[in-house]
């Protein structure tokens, strides 16, 4: 059983950066795919970002591109996602998430099967 749990969220103000973590026990994070969703209040999870355990490929949604980035410390069984320039649109709860297989990227997040509980990340002036 793979448990993921993530950490690093916090109030910030815009322009500021932050870096979360994603914690991973149960498996080696090497034979697995880690994706970062984000939910806002009223609206629904959106995948942000995710780094492929097949081929180490990164993607990351359009609305973050160029400022965030997604890495992995497979030593530390930890993913990383910085967020450089924060914006007020980018308050949520963020959560990463792995396939219960070793396998890319998925392109749905139906194709997530295990998820950590979430770390509030607040933008604001």
């Amino acid at each position: 059983q793979l448990r993921l749990v993530e950490s690093g969220g916090d109030l910030v103000q815009p322009g500021e950066s932050l870096t979360l973590s994603c914690a991973v026990s149960g498996f080696p994070l090497m034979y697995y795919s880690v994706g970062w969703y984000r939910q806002a209040s009223g609206k629904e999870r959106e995948e942000v970002s995710c780094i492929s355990g097949v081929n180490g490929r990164r993607t990351y949604a359009d609305s973050v591109k160029g400022r965030f980035t997604i890495t992995r410390d497979n030593a530390k069984n930890t993913v990383f996602l910085e967020i450089n320039d924060l914006r007020p649109e980018d308050t949520g709860t963020y959560y990463c998430a792995a396939p219960g297989e070793y396998k890319d990227c998925p392109d749905y997040e139906s194709g997530y099967y295990f998820w950590g509980q979430g770390t509030q990340v607040t933008v604001s002036s």
